[in-house]
């Protein structure tokens, strides 16, 4: 480079790097910093589709009978530059289907298929997801041909429904609805490892005992959807890999049943990929150069046969007929002993001893070529574990029940994020049911609400009882899989009734006198809740001097407990609520971070998060009474204080102890009041100030209580489809 060339690089008017993965943020100079990223997470600024369009009501003028079939007609449309296993795209397209879905998580009910998120990074990139993205292109001329009316999302997860259909399995059913994302989930958390499948000892306390698996992960390793089919980081142990897959599956909501229905059903058709060297692939999508397109793990040995395609590294199908749905699997699994062996890419494999020619699948290329099935460590643990074997020999004992409950399990994992059934669309949404739905009746909608209202007022509840309740109702729910919220009263039943985070013994006194109050106006017990907490907020408002009337919908239902699996709402329990400034123990997660996460799944926004925490606070709603961040002489009034006095340059914060500070006047040295982390991160983030500032202003007192009322009533509805 001559003395031009350098002075020319050097004036390049764009910063170096900094609009890639690799640049530096201006926030790394400052690592320990509280990142709000993830509370603007699906931003409008990226959807392409604009405020005005509804996917929702978009769908319903889908033909879903032309799509289905355009889907079966492709499972046999074999394109040269990806061919099909045996001219059939059913195991690629249900794999698809499969790992979109599988990366659901029970505990905070992130992942799944419900939003389209294997189109990015880094779901679009993991070792596990290998060759997906041919599946995807294979699809985009359906995509393309019926546009807004199918999201991605929706076509994914009925790809691989179809795949099954098309050989030849009943399926449960199908409901479309879900919504695409347009930019990577950058902020959930999928664990700690900096390379993909490092051993998966460091998210154990104790790989032996899989209930050890660090919260809230559900996959072994780093890249990985549910365990590692070679076996326990990579060494074969079917018994061990049996335990790894108990856990794994009952952390994506899933009994012993359905995990050995899912294992052997999924298993049933398709293969697994390893003939050939895995070191020639190309870099995965993410990683590939820009004139790949997208495409990732370009096999320059491919050679246009299905038979030479690597993937995971192991090689073969689990059966004698892989697109087929029947019992095949079970036949070689149970029929022959088994033992170790290495696949041509040197993964670890089980195949049959002494096998039948006609028992061995034909070559995914050449039908004249007989080849030798394969068992993965997670198939020979259906064997091996007692609990699985059991099952499995009932599913052989009855054919059609292993197909109803594989067609059952296969539906729960590709709906368990859509929500409740209300939600469903489509012709082929079934009309059952199901208790992992979290079903709620319709509640009456035509009673006296202003009476109500008045009744409630006269109750002598105090206007904290009121809101707190309302709020801890409420707080349950979750965008990530539609779960929790005020609707079906839950938090009078098992287990919410005694969770710590509700102060049972409040909570039931407060009950006490709400439900006859319903019971006697017709109403839901949901409905009076949220109204006593509307009217709570109500009268604080009032007590500041603001007259507000706060938006109400009847219409709740009560649940009941044959409506509840109160052992899947334990994942719901709060261990923490910065709303109401607790935290059930110190966790070397901080407050104010678990206050984001919260915040995140209840789809607030950050100035939304901050109006309501300075309004709690006033109000005077903190877990056990207590008065930390209560920074006003008015508590129970919907004022600005919280704000006005913590950006007060009158007062020092002091350290007193783990997650306590001190408000002191400097003129005095006079403790004023108490605070912890997450009142005082509302001053020290330079964000939050901002909002915090706004609202601490002499003409936004009125703003306030018009921002907090707008926020509460999104918590309040969250969970309320009918009208939302």
């Amino acid at each position: 480079m001559n003395a031009h060339d350098k002075n020319a690089a050097g004036k390049c008017p764009v910063m170096h790097g900094g609009m890639t993965s690799s640049g530096t943020s201006n926030m790394a100079w400052w690592p320990n910093a509280l990142n709000l990223d993830i509370l603007s997470q699906h931003d409008v600024k990226t959807n392409p589709m604009g405020k005005d369009f509804n996917y929702r009501e978009a769908v319903k003028a889908l033909d879903v009978e032309a799509l289905k079939s355009d889907l079966k007609a492709l499972m046999t449309d074999s394109q040269p530059w990806w061919p099909a296993d045996w001219g059939h795209y059913g195991g690629l397209m249900i794999r698809l289907a499969w790992h979109s879905a599988g990366s659901y998580r029970l505990a905070d009910g992130r992942g799944g298929g419900g939003a389209g998120n294997i189109r990015f990074a880094p779901l679009n990139s993991w070792p596990d997801n290998g060759n997906l993205d041919k599946a995807r292109r294979l699809l985009w001329p359906l995509k393309k041909k019926y546009g807004n009316k199918i999201s991605w999302a929706d076509l994914i997860l009925l790809a691989g429904t179809m795949a099954y259909e098309s050989m030849g399995l009943k399926t449960y059913g199908f409901s479309f609805g879900r919504e695409d994302i347009w930019h990577p989930e950058e902020d959930t958390y999928w664990g700690a490892e900096k390379e993909w499948l490092a051993p998966s000892d460091s998210r154990y306390e104790d790989v032996g005992k899989p209930d050890t698996m660090e919260n809230p992960l559900a996959a072994v390793q780093m890249g990985l959807i549910y365990v590692n089919p070679e076996g326990v980081n990579g060494q074969p142990d079917p018994m061990k890999t049996g335990a790894q897959v108990r856990e794994t599956f009952a952390r994506m909501a899933m009994d012993d049943e359905e995990t050995a229905a899912l294992t052997a059903g999924g298993h049933t058709v398709g293969k697994a990929h390893g003939n050939g060297d895995a070191a020639t692939l190309g870099a995965e999508p993410e990683g590939a150069g820009i004139e790949a397109q997208g495409f990732g793990w370009i096999n320059p040995n491919l050679n246009g046969l299905a038979s030479n395609a690597v993937t995971s590294g192991i090689e073969g199908a689990w059966t004698t007929n892989p697109t087929q749905w029947d019992m095949g699997y079970f036949h070689l699994l149970f029929g022959y002993d088994w033992e170790l062996t290495k696949s041509p890419a040197g993964a670890n494999q089980w195949r049959p001893v002494g096998i039948k020619t006609e028992d061995m699948p034909v070559d995914a290329s050449d039908p004249a070529k007989r080849v030798m099935p394969m068992m993965t460590d997670a198939d020979m643990a259906m064997k091996v574990d007692p609990i699985y074997r059991g099952i499995c020999e009932k599913f052989m004992a009855d054919p059609d029940y292993f197909s109803q409950t594989f067609a059952r399990a296969w539906f729960k994992l590709t709906h368990r994020d859509l929500g409740p059934r209300s939600r469903y669309i489509g012709p082929d949404a079934p009309a059952e049911d199901l208790i992992w739905q979290d079903p709620i009746p319709v509640g009456a909608s035509r009673y006296d609400v202003e009476g109500l209202k008045a009744k409630i007022a006269a109750s002598g509840l105090s206007v904290s009882d009121m809101v707190a309740t309302a709020w801890d109702s409420a707080r349950t729910y979750r965008g990530s899989d539609l779960r929790g919220g005020a609707n079906g009263a839950r938090i009078r039943l098992a287990p919410q009734k005694d969770w710590e985070g509700n102060e049972p013994e409040r909570l039931a006194r407060v009950l006490a006198v709400l439900e006859p109050l319903a019971s006697e106006a017709g109403a839901s017990l949901a409905d009076t809740i949220v109204l006593a907490g509307n009217l709570g907020v109500e009268l604080a408002a009032k007590a500041a001097g603001h007259d507000v009337a706060v938006p109400f919908m009847p219409g709740r239902g009560d649940a009941t407990d044959d409506m509840t699996d109160a052992a899947s709402f334990s994942v719901l329990e709060p261990i923490h609520d910065g709303y109401r400034n607790w935290v059930k123990k110190d966790y070397a997660v901080s407050a104010e971070e678990l206050l984001l996460d919260r915040t995140q799944l209840m789809g607030l926004t950050a100035p939304e998060m901050t109006c309501l925490i300075g309004g709690m606070r006033v109000i005077g709603t903190n877990h056990g009474g207590t008065k930390h961040g209560v920074f006003t002489d008015r508590e129970g009034a919907l004022t600005t204080d919280f704000f006005v006095n913590l950006t007060d340059m009158s007062y020092s914060w002091v350290p007193t102890g783990s997650n306590l500070y001190e408000i002191r006047e400097r003129s005095s040295g006079t403790t004023k009041w108490t605070a912890t982390r997450v009142d005082l991160v509302f001053g020290s983030n330079a964000i939050l100030r901002a909002y915090a500032e706004v609202y601490a202003q002499d003409d936004n007192a009125g703003k306030f209580v018009d921002d907090f009322v707008a926020a509460w009533t999104k918590v309040m509805n969250a969970d309320r489809y009918d009208i939302v």
